[in-house]
């Protein structure tokens, strides 16, 4: 499948300017015409709010307010412009507890640097794409942190009763 880039708005927040750069000449090779730059989270969150982009690339590290404090400010229900807004995080910390930390501030991929652009495109794809519903609970807003159904998902009533489909 084929994605029209020219029809999208794309924040870029990335505050080493080599990798913004970077990250813009895939962005336009891909067809991208609309991109906004960002070189810390602080003019990063103005640009949202102002051009409701379609898409949000962050990096994790920038001055000023931090990726994943731009992504919590970007699923906020009350005061963004648009939360459902797909968020992919692209950044060299790759531990686990940071994409733990950044699924749970509502970002919706993640990528670690260095990044190709190949898996850029085939992650932008997937979030426009293939996006997870939306949840919401009073801690958090954002995409269904489950990548998959559990293979023995019987619907709402699952957690009343865990008992297999021949009653035993």
């Amino acid at each position: 499948m084929r994605l029209e880039f020219d029809r999208l708005s794309i924040l870029v927040a990335e505050d080493n300017a080599h990798m913004r750069r970077a990250l813009v000449a895939m962005l336009e090779a891909f067809g991208a015409t609309a991109i906004l730059e960002a070189g810390d989270g602080e003019i990063a969150l103005e640009l949202f709010l102002e051009q409701k982009p379609d898409i949000a690339l962050l990096d994790w590290e920038m001055p000023g307010l931090d990726g994943l404090a731009l992504a919590r400010r970007m699923r906020d229900r009350t005061a963004s412009p648009n939360p459902f807004i797909p968020i992919l995080m692209v950044t060299a910390y790759a531990e686990k507890g940071r994409v733990v930390a950044a699924r749970d501030a509502g970002v919706s991929d993640f990528v670690a640097k260095p990044v190709t652009a190949k898996i850029l495109y085939d992650k932008i794809l997937g979030l426009v794409l293939e996006q997870r519903p939306f949840v919401a609970t009073k801690d958090y807003f954002g995409p269904d942190r489950r990548r998959s159904d559990p293979p023995l998902y019987r619907g709402p009533e699952r957690r009343k009763s865990r008992h297999r489909e021949d009653g035993r």
